[in-house]
């Protein structure tokens, strides 16, 4: 049985990153830009003012005061018509180009007009002014030619800022995987439906396409199969056609976990069947790579964007253990599949709060609330009966790892928590 590292190696082992694509700049949150983005112009195109006020020559204020004569007003995005001379200031608004002559600009505050029937003066008195002050120069920010972003990088807001400053209305990115979620058992019923003998609401589903809208990939829910070989041949096909196909439930050793059998009759080849942690040893993992000539019993696909490949998890049905294996190892895949970098997060280093028995030959990923004191990270683990206790990893912010088998763990010490 594979180990947590072991399993993750196997898995990223089997990923590539998706073929770039072409996006609007408003779609690229999250995605890595495919290609480096390099500035057309410069930015700011023009030296601009920082702070309403008055631009002026600093070496008419040689002390910091001075009667000058102002000669025009200039608001953001107008330009202004007069270079300034000796014993002129220009009016100017915070983002509207400075005039020709001028090499700095003082603040509103620092200024008063002097009242009068001739040109319009302003008096100033500043405790001294300096080439540069208050204006931002052409090109400060960014030269015409400089490579503003690297590929590779991810593009968060302040990216799409960037990005959207150079004029850039669609960006070249590393593809959104799209992620078929299927559940199955003959004892899942719809959300909607009234639960009768034996059976429960199918909330798998909701869980993990909110796990996945999280993880900024595209979720594709295909309801429920039932435990037969049929039904699960039929809706496994469809989910293959997709980048990553999660299948939550008949992967243990059950007279009706299909799931493995159906997967090898398709052509899934498995890289692994079970890993040793707590909750979630029954996960399976495998590749589908599509044929040239696709199969008549493959249903139409819109997009592939050119990917040849399906990543397939077999998620144990217990909720809880669905959403450690997609936390643990399908968040990778998909990092990688993303082109994100580093593909396995950092854990939190956090002292516990509390003792802790660690029950079991495996180790354990516990639900846990973590905190950020003055101290540090502490965590504690929540109550917890197991892998269908659902209900506990709302009290959860994470999961902390406990890595010993039949060990207690004293407060005090420290262990690796993996955020939620």
């Amino acid at each position: 049985m594979l180990t947590v590292s072991q399993a993750i190696a196997a898995i990223l082992a089997e990923v590539q990153p998706l073929h770039p694509v072409r996006v609007p700049l408003a779609d690229a949150l999250g995605l890595v830009l495919a290609e480096p983005a390099i500035a057309q112009l410069d930015s700011p195109p023009f030296d601009k003012a920082l702070m309403d006020g008055f631009a002026v020559r600093s070496a008419d204020l040689p002390e910091g005061r001075a009667t000058l004569r102002v000669i025009e007003e200039v608001m953001a995005g107008q330009v202004p018509r007069r270079a300034l001379a000796a014993g002129e200031a220009t009016r100017i608004m915070t983002g509207a180009p400075v005039p020709a002559g001028a090499d700095c600009v003082v603040q509103v505050e620092h200024t008063r007009l002097v009242p009068g029937a001739g040109p319009i003066e302003v008096a100033i008195e500043t405790g001294g002014v300096k080439p540069g002050k208050n204006l931002l120069k052409r090109g400060a920010s960014t030269a015409e030619g400089e490579c503003v972003l690297p590929a590779g990088r991810m593009l968060r807001p302040q990216e799409l800022g960037a990005l959207a400053e150079l004029g850039s209305a669609s960006v070249a990115v590393i593809g959104r995987p799209r992620v078929a979620v299927l559940a199955t058992g003959d004892e899942l019923v719809s959300l909607e439906s009234q639960p009768g003998p034996g059976q429960i609401r199918n909330s798998n589903e909701t869980m993990l396409v909110a796990q996945l809208r999280q993880m900024g990939v595209t979720p594709v829910p295909l309801g429920i199969a039932r435990d037969n070989a049929a039904d699960l041949r039929e809706r496994i096909s469809a989910g293959l056609t997709h980048d990553v196909l999660l299948l939550s439930g008949g992967v243990s050793a059950g007279q009706l976990d299909l799931v493995p059998s159906v997967l090898a009759d398709l052509g899934v080849r498995q890289v692994f069947h079970k890993v040793r942690l707590k909750p979630g040893q029954p996960l399976w993992f495998g590749v589908y790579d599509r044929p040239k000539s696709i199969p008549h019993w493959v249903p139409p696909v819109t997009e592939t964007r050119g990917a040849s490949r399906c990543h397939v998890f077999g998620l144990p049905g217990n909720p809880v253990s669905s959403m450690v294996c997609t936390e643990l190892f399908a968040r990778r895949a998909l990092r990688q599949l993303m082109g994100i970098t580093p593909v396995e997060p950092a854990p939190v280093r956090a002292r516990l709060t509390c003792e802790h028995f660690n029950h079991g030959n495996r180790p354990t990923y516990h639900p846990a609330a973590l905190e950020w004191t003055q101290a540090g990270a502490v965590v504690a683990p929540v109550p917890w009966i197991g892998s269908a206790d659902l209900s506990a990893t709302v009290c959860a912010n994470a999961m902390a790892l406990f890595s010993d088998a039949d060990r207690h763990y004293r407060a005090g010490e420290m262990v690796d928590v993996f955020l939620w």
